[in-house]
């Protein structure tokens, strides 16, 4: 594993487990402990069974379940009851550690979670460059354009937008560095530990961690003057309104949103009508065929075909 962070908050018995597989290992993306069940592995979106081929794979027991909410919570789970209650949290580096079990209700809303059966460690990743190709495509003369990257989970979405704040944040040959607000309501983006961003943003921006989309575009509109807003899985209709709302403030807008077409993306309430009134000026798709956040398709606000990189086409 290539980051020894991770390996810290590890059970003993996993860590072990883990470490036998570095022999040929490969980019590691989610490490998933259910209890009573196989540890799995996932690597450039494939499972791996971690385990002794002639034992068998690594079955988690409850105690290493423990054992690991101890490490990641410093021994003390009430202290991140905010992040729990969302179901996941944020560790030095940037890694989310997500995970369920029985649901504490409170008013009608998720106040904890205990008996934790499940674990997801997540690895974050920064592909520096990956967003080289887009840019092209993303501007005119200049000028940054609204961009909605359109993705199935796991095709690589977060990664892609990281890059792309990072090189508009900096300034690169086709747009000049610009101020940056994010809105990281999961710790994704910048991944930030203690209020510090583990992954590099450019020096040109401010992020608003763990604060709800549509309040934090706002709240950073009004504070910090951005002239590029990022958000990570619009949907809600307080999101879209925001959205629409930060573009007539006069902000470029970047985000994201699952789906796994075109034709999906049109069919959902709410951003339907966002793309029927051409509210953003390209669409950027991502597939997972050769390799993770490969662009199926970069579109204009017509729906036409401007790149992409799996079938080689440049328009």
């Amino acid at each position: 594993m290539q980051n020894d962070r991770i390996l810290k908050v590890l059970p003993r018995n996993v860590r072990l487990a883990v470490i036998k597989e570095r022999q040929n290992d490969a980019h590691m993306q989610e490490l998933r402990l259910r209890v009573g069940k196989p540890l799995l592995a996932i690597y450039g979106g494939n499972e791996r069974l971690i385990g002794k081929e002639r034992d068998g794979p690594y079955i988690v027991t409850r105690e290493d379940v423990k054992e690991m909410l101890e490490y990641v919570s410093n021994f003390s789970l009430y202290a991140y009851e905010q992040e729990m209650k969302q179901g996941f949290i944020t560790i030095e580096g940037g890694h989310r550690v997500g995970m369920t079990g029985q649901a504490i209700i409170e008013n009608g809303r998720v106040k904890n979670l205990r008996y934790i059966s499940s674990i997801n460690l997540r690895m974050s990743h920064e592909a520096i460059g990956c967003a080289d190709s887009v840019f092209p495509y993303i501007t005119e003369e200049g000028r940054l354009c609204h961009t909605l990257i359109v993705s199935p989970p796991g095709c690589g979405k977060t990664t892609l937008l990281r890059d792309m704040i990072r090189q508009i944040s900096d300034g690169n040959r086709w747009v000049k560095g610009m101020a940056v607000g994010v809105v990281d309501e999961r710790s994704e983006i910048g991944g930030c530990y203690r209020g510090v961003a583990q992954n590099d943003l450019g020096i040109r921006t401010d992020i608003l961690d763990g604060c709800p989309k549509a309040e934090g575009m706002t709240m950073l509109i009004r504070s910090m003057s951005p002239a590029v807003l990022a958000v990570d899985e619009i949907g809600s209709a307080e999101d879209v309104h925001a959205t629409i709302h930060a573009m007539h403030c006069g902000c470029r807008l970047l985000a994201t949103i699952h789906a796994d077409s075109m034709e999906e993306l049109r069919k959902k309430p709410l951003v339907d009508r966002m793309v029927a009134e051409k509210r953003f000026e390209r669409y950027i798709l991502l597939g997972k065929r050769e390799r993770v956040g490969q662009v199926s398709g970069l579109f204009d606000s017509r729906g036409s075909l401007l790149y992409s990189e799996t079938a080689g086409v440049s328009c």
